[in-house]
């Protein structure tokens, strides 16, 4: 059995729930998401709630349960309240800036680094805090984490772009070893 599968999913006001065969779409006050559910899992919605059940009793539908409901949740979430991830750029020099859709990184390159962002994915960079957010989990995260893959922090001197809150371990340089 799975803890987080047999986990009913509590359908807020405003958000409609559409099930098509394998196909779930999700429309909410943010926007609207859809994902095709494998075929080993059963997807219903009553009583205001989403109840997922595996189909088989093979091992392998057992995982799927537990994952379509996490996903599942996450895009009722993301119809309501959105997802946000926040970096932070630490190194002299280093700035960010958005123009239009496009997220521009000056990082010590002799060029800029321009991302374009994806459909209901935006940025907002304020001083040194790029912030990214949206309606899908997936690529709010995939996006923060290219992002950081630009320019990530070095131990050293802790310069490049980590997430906020993000603790980069430190190393001792040349003079702490030749001191010993």
């Amino acid at each position: 059995m799975s803890r987080v599968g047999k986990k009913p999913i509590q359908i807020p006001e405003h958000v409609e729930v559409k099930i098509e065969g394998q196909k779930v779409i999700i429309r909410g006050p943010k926007g609207e998401l859809q994902e095709k559910v494998r075929p080993e899992i059963k997807v219903e919605a009553k009583e205001n709630k989403i109840f997922l059940s595996p189909k088989t009793k093979i091992k392998k539908s057992k995982a799927l349960w537990g994952l379509f409901r996490s996903l599942l949740f996450n895009m009722v979430k993301g119809v309501t309240e959105g997802f946000e991830k926040q970096l932070e750029i630490e190194g002299i020099g280093f700035k960010a800036s958005t123009e239009g859709d496009n997220l521009i990184l000056e990082v010590g390159f002799t060029h800029p680094v321009r991302i374009k962002a994806p459909e209901n994915v935006k940025f907002l960079v304020e001083k040194n805090i790029i912030t990214v957010s949206g309606i899908d989990k997936g690529k709010v995260s995939l996006i923060a984490a290219q992002i950081r893959k630009v320019k990530p922090p070095e131990p050293y001197k802790g310069k490049g772009i980590r997430y906020f809150g993000e603790v980069v371990r430190r190393k001792a340089g040349k003079k702490a070893v030749t001191a010993g």
